[in-house]
This record gives structure tokens, C-alpha cells and sequence, in this order.
């Protein structure tokens, strides 16, 4: 499938700005979880902005660009979007669980196009977190199930694989 232009672009800043970072546990680039973002969300009704957003959702929080550099490279509807997805607790919140309480209350008020795309990176993050880290999953997956709480104006396919996904994990633990 041929990228429009301006999700060319995000994938090529994405790209630039996780530059040098790896996931966690593979050690694989960093932007390969962008991109499987990107293409969950492809799954489902999207747009451009929904599959640009998905590329850069963890730019401003990983990197040192931020919402600024966004709106002024890809627009204020990307820029949005990005800030509905970037995380909003600072380490000084909090314990870990009320800097989680923070983010979900930000969620819930994202737009559905911004849930669409957290439902697709829970998905995405879920599925590696189990894999490879069951230890670290119990406490990640019980955060996951309380922010499908606030995920509901997702898109219903998304939000529904990642029920399933919720649910398979307590089934088989």
C-alpha cells in the first residue's frame, strides 16, 4: 500500500527522531513499534492524521522533540492527535499508580481517533509485554484493563481485540 505524503513524512521523522533506540526486550529499532502501531490502526476506519499520529505517539515522550515541533512540521490536527496520546504525569506526580490514574483521566478525554490509535499501541505493547516480560505483565496488564475503562469512543474492533487480549491473558494465567 503506496504512503500519502504526509505519512511518508512521519514515518521518515519517527524514524529520525527514535534514531539509535531499541524496544526493550528484542533490541529491534525502536520504530518498528510505530510502525505496528500504524498498521493496527490500518486494520480499522482510519485517516492520515489517525496513521501519522499512530508513527509519532511516542516522539514527545521518548525524544526531545515536542508538540511544538510537531504542529509546525505536520499541522495542528497531527499535533493533536500526538497530544492526546502523549502521556501527561511527570515522574514527580506520584507513585506509579497515581502518574497511571493521570494518563487514563487524560485518555478519557481524548478524541476517538486518539483512542483508536492508544487501542492499537495497548495491542501492540500488550502482546510484547507477555512475551517477554510475565513478571513486569501482571502489573502492566491490570493498568491495561483499567484504561480500556476509558477507551470506549476507540473504534469498536480495536477495542474489542483488546478486551480479548485483556481477557486471553487472565484465562491462561
Amino acid at each position: 500500500m503506496k504512503m500519502s505524503n504526509l505519512v511518508q513524512r512521519a514515518k521518515e521523522f519517527a524514524t529520525c527522531a527514535h534514531e539509535g533506540q531499541v524496544r526493550k526486550y528484542t533490541g529491534v529499532p525502536y520504530i518498528v513499534h510505530p510502525i505496528e502501531v500504524m498498521e493496527i490502526v490500518q486494520t480499522v476506519k482510519h485517516d492520515d492524521t489517525m496513521l501519522a499520529a499512530a508513527l509519532l505517539h511516542d516522539v514527545v515522550e521518548d525524544t526531545d522533540c515536542t508538540l511544538d515541533d510537531i504542529r509546525a512540521e505536520f499541522g495542528d490536527d497531527v499535533a493533536s492527535l500526538v497530544a492526546d496520546l502523549t502521556d501527561v504525569s511527570k515522574s514527580d506526580d506520584g507513585n506509579r499508580d497515581v502518574r497511571k490514574a493521570k494518563d487514563r483521566a487524560h485518555s478519557a478525554t481524548a478524541s476517538p481517533s486518539a483512542q483508536t490509535v492508544k487501542l492499537a499501541d495497548l495491542i501492540s505493547n500488550s502482546v510484547d509485554i507477555i512475551k517477554n516480560d510475565p513478571s513486569f505483565a501482571k502489573i502492566y496488564m491490570v493498568e491495561k484493563f483499567l484504561l480500556l475503562g476509558v477507551l470506549t469512543d476507540g473504534d469498536p474492533i480495536l477495542f474489542e481485540r483488546a478486551i480479548k487480549l485483556v481477557d486471553d491473558y487472565y484465562e491462561n494465567r
